[in-house]
């Protein structure tokens, strides 16, 4: 695949998954919490507190959206093993890691205000477990292309 296409699929990536986020956060998290607002009335004090919580969770995935593309625009440019992808592959691993410690700690804080269930603390633990798949898989990631970058610019060098 040509490096323009793949930048261009990259990107189609990235527009899609914000379009989704958007959805999720702006739409069905919204309307779910007032369904259940109304179902359980007794249970209302939590949802601004929850959908903030939610809300405060997405944050960093747009900023991971946010280096994507920049990414992907580096690889249409020809600049697929560069230093600039190295590091934005690190903040990606920072971001998603800092994510999971956010995602458990709020729901632990939302516990021990009794405005969650023990259950949703261990269904969170799932969330967690994927934020940290993706920083360990994003800083791996950026050890191979900081160590081909080196690579590329040896051979740059030699010809």
């Amino acid at each position: 695949m040509k490096q323009k296409s793949l930048s261009k699929w990259l990107k189609i990536i990235v527009i899609g998954l914000a379009v989704c986020g958007l959805a999720v956060y702006g739409i069905v998290l919204p309307s779910y919490g007032a369904s259940l607002k109304a179902q359980y009335p007794e249970f209302s004090n939590r949802f601004w507190p929850w959908l903030i919580f939610l809300w405060m969770t997405g944050i960093p995935c747009y900023a991971v959206l946010v280096l994507g593309w920049r990414i992907a625009d580096r690889v249409g440019r020809d600049r697929s093993f560069t230093e600039e992808n190295a590091r934005s592959l690190k903040w990606v691993a920072w971001l998603a890691a800092g994510d999971a410690a956010f995602v458990f700690a709020g729901n632990l804080l939302l516990l021990l205000l009794n405005m969650s269930h023990p259950s949703v603390l261990l269904l969170s633990l799932l969330v967690v477990f994927l934020g940290v798949a993706v920083a360990v898989a994003a800083a791996v990631l950026s050890h191979l292309v900081r160590k081909a970058a080196a690579l590329q610019e040896q051979s740059d060098l030699t010809i």
